[in-house]
């Protein structure tokens, strides 16, 4: 059983920083697109930031461009997503998954398996 596990997360004041990481139990990691998406209190999940099988494209959402970075590093299964600059808006639960182009946007593709268990962020003002 593929298992992904996020952490990272914490509680940080506006304009702080936090890095996430986002471990795979699996050996064909580096075949996949892989992407964070977030959900927030009483919101569907959205897609955050996505990143190639061998992480030289990179992709963002509109509200994240310019503050969030992703990378990965396929030799230890493992996809990271820097958040600088953080607001408020940006508190949610935050999961990791395979990921594929869906028209203009990005789309989970669960080729690793299921939703992990997240990690949350909370940004206070």
């Amino acid at each position: 059983q593929v298992q992904l596990v996020e952490s990272g997360g914490g509680l940080v004041q506006t304009g702080g920083s936090l890095r996430l990481s986002c471990a795979a139990s699996a050996r064909t990691f580096s075949s996949y697109a892989m992407g964070w998406f977030r959900q927030a209190p009483g919101k569907e999940r959205e897609f955050v930031a996505a990143i190639n099988w061998s992480g030289d494209s990179t992709y963002y959402a509109d509200s994240v461009k310019g503050r969030f970075t992703i990378s990965r590093d396929n030799a230890k299964n493992t996809v990271y997503m820097q958040m600088n600059s953080l607001k408020p808006e940006d508190t949610a639960v935050y999961y990791c998954n395979t990921a594929s182009k869906a028209g203009t946007t990005w789309s989970p593709s669960f080729r690793l398996g299921s939703w992990g268990q997240g990690t949350q962020v909370a940004v206070s003002s």
